[in-house]
């Protein structure tokens, strides 16, 4: 039977023949609030200077307390500039205490703001890694997507990285970042991640280990912009055209559990910026649940869904295919 063209997520995986069930939890990514240095037109948390959106101490220790039991090894910070919460350095410090794996989501800018010197120092002292926002190899792209001045701003705190062995040293990762330029989907990944080594070494001197591609979701700010241009309808139908079943296996959502600023518990950060709280009656917070409890719940999914499974797929780890 031929499938639909307006058929939710659910209907075209059932199309496929396909389930999205959970697999154990490995991953717990904190988005830690909306404050940030920037103002980004691609940001699906319609984050930037003036939110109040900050994770509390109390928050992050009923956090590090729920962790400590369990055997969940990464925790990926986001936000937002996760570095501009008053708290970060104590919890990636008590993360490290408990032995986990903490990855900093970081848009590079932020290190060179007054204030944040030192902080990356402070993220490789700590062995953090760092996946870093940097949607070009180009300013023009860069500055257009980001903010004028970015694309300079952010060499510059690469080049730094560089210099404390960022990009260089096995125990500190340094990852960037794509994200297309308007209503369209990443190019490959592979070909993406030659181009950004070879341009960003040859013009200046910057090396990384690996290029993410991720596909803009049609929500929150990015969801305006489309609207705006009259092309929110158009890249939904692209994003559904583009559906990829391979993908489904390598979905974020699987074995990553998402929280808010406030401790409630998510699918993902999408579904965070959309309100899709997980509930078993009431809406969930992470003390609320126990992991084997969590893989009876299912997953919340919508039209956005479409995003990460379109092409080669899209996931905090880049494609998936």
């Amino acid at each position: 039977m031929r499938l639909s063209e307006t058929a939710t997520f659910e209907q075209t995986l059932h199309h496929h023949r396909l389930s999205l069930l959970r697999k154990e939890s490995s991953i717990l990514q904190i988005n830690t609030g909306k404050l940030c240095n920037l103002t980004c037109s691609h940001c699906h948390v319609n984050a930037g200077p003036a939110r109040k959106e900050i994770i509390t101490r109390e928050t992050i220790d009923r956090i590090l307390e729920w962790l400590e039991p369990t055997s969940i090894q990464t925790v990926d910070l986001t936000g937002g500039a996760p570095e501009m919460i008053p708290d970060f350095c104590y919890l990636v410090r008590q993360l490290k205490r408990q032995n986990r794996h903490v990855i900093d989501r970081c848009n590079l800018t932020i290190l060179l703001e007054p204030n944040y010197e030192s902080m990356a120092h402070f993220l490789a002292e700590n062995h953090v890694e760092i996946v870093a926002s940097m949607p070009c190899y180009t300013p023009e792209n860069v500055n257009a997507q980001r903010g004028h001045g970015v694309f300079d701003d952010s060499i510059e705190a690469l080049q730094n990285l560089n210099k404390l062995g960022y990009g260089k040293q096995p125990e500190l990762p340094l990852h960037l970042v794509y994200n297309p330029i308007g209503a369209n989907l990443p190019g490959s990944q592979k070909d993406l991640e030659s181009d950004y080594k070879r341009e960003l070494k040859s013009h200046f001197g910057i090396d990384f280990n690996k290029l993410y591609t991720i596909t803009n979701m049609p929500i929150s700010r990015f969801a305006s912009w489309l609207r705006n241009q009259g092309q929110y309808t158009e890249y939904l139908e692209t994003l559904r055209h583009a559906f990829n079943p391979a993908t489904v296996e390598g979905l974020m959502c699987r074995n990553t559990l998402n929280i808010g600023w406030k401790g409630e518990v998510y699918d993902c950060d999408f579904n965070q910026q959309l309100g899709l709280q997980l509930k078993d009656v009431e809406p969930l917070y992470l003390w609320d649940i126990q992991l084997n409890h969590l893989a009876t719940l299912p997953i919340i999914t919508g039209s956005h869904c479409f995003g990460c499974t379109a092409g080669a797929g899209s996931s905090c780890g880049g494609s998936l295919s």
